[in-house]
């Protein structure tokens, strides 16, 4: 399965955060072991995601599974759970028992919660013990339900939220320009940072020093993601002009790009 292109969502139950932390955590989820068994078929399978450089959060409750980040290989047993920035191409190769609980963050969002910049995990696999108490996620994976597992986990996050003193003006300033272009993909990083009102020196060093990439890189992910989402899902009435495109000739070749497939298998 990719992502975009395939629903893998339906693979997984969601839950959003509670108010306090809704700028900060996209959302939590776990494995639908029903809807598992029903897409698997006691087959092995992959999913595929493209670049997003959101923090992302893997508690594995399942068996072993391997992960492709960019061009590295790792091998997660049942006792291994781990933390990806999404800087790169990841495809989990799955078995039928997969069985996966995700923090899934905006950018920014883990140097607001927990105080540590993702730019430092740019290309690594992480193991969440470094970054979070292992007693907290051994009662993670012990615990019986979704539910019971999200708010352990919420609990904790709140708490290092409001101990944290840094504040987060830096990082609301991103968020916010990451908002402003989302309603209109066609801002550049200078109409992006006017808007703003800062320059455009300021909202890139504020990028590469939150989310570890500049605002038009960072930018052009977004759009590309985007756009291939109303495409795949409307072909016929498809504006490649609505998402900053010059012609669908350039559309296609920015969406080979992004997903390294070839522009025929697109259309």
């Amino acid at each position: 399965m990719i992502e975009i292109f395939d629903n893998i969502r339906k693979l997984y139950n969601f839950s959003p955060p509670c108010p306090e932390l809704a700028d900060y955590i996209e959302f939590f989820s776990e494995s639908s072991p029903e809807a598992t068994a029903l897409h698997a078929v006691n087959t092995s399978f992959s999913v595929t995601m493209f670049p997003s450089w959101t923090p992302t959060i893997w508690i594995n409750l399942g068996s072993p599974y391997q992960v492709i980040n960019g061009k590295d290989c790792h091998t997660i047993t049942p006792s291994d759970d781990i933390l990806i920035l999404r800087d790169s191409m990841v495809t989990r190769y799955n078995q039928p028992s997969d069985y996966i609980f995700t923090v899934k963050f905006f950018p920014g969002g883990l140097e607001r919660i927990l105080g540590i910049t993702q730019v430092k995990f740019i290309g690594q696999v992480i193991p969440l013990k470094h970054i979070m108490p292992p007693a907290l996620i051994q009662s993670v994976k012990a615990a019986g339900s979704f539910e019971e597992r999200m708010e352990l986990l919420q609990q904790f996050f709140l708490f290092s939220y409001v101990r944290q003193k840094k504040k987060d003006h830096y990082i609301r300033l991103v968020r916010d320009s990451i908002d402003l272009y989302s309603g209109n993909l066609q801002y550049n990083t200078s109409e992006t940072a006017e808007k703003m009102f800062v320059t455009s020196k300021t909202i890139n060093r504020y990028f590469n020093n939150i989310v570890g990439i500049s605002p038009r890189k960072y930018f052009s992910i977004l759009r590309a993601r985007t756009a291939l989402s109303a495409y795949l899902a409307d072909k016929k009435n498809f504006v490649s002009g609505d998402y900053g495109y010059y012609d669908m000739s350039h559309f296609y070749r920015e969406m080979v790009k992004f997903t390294g497939q070839r522009m025929d298998g697109l259309r």
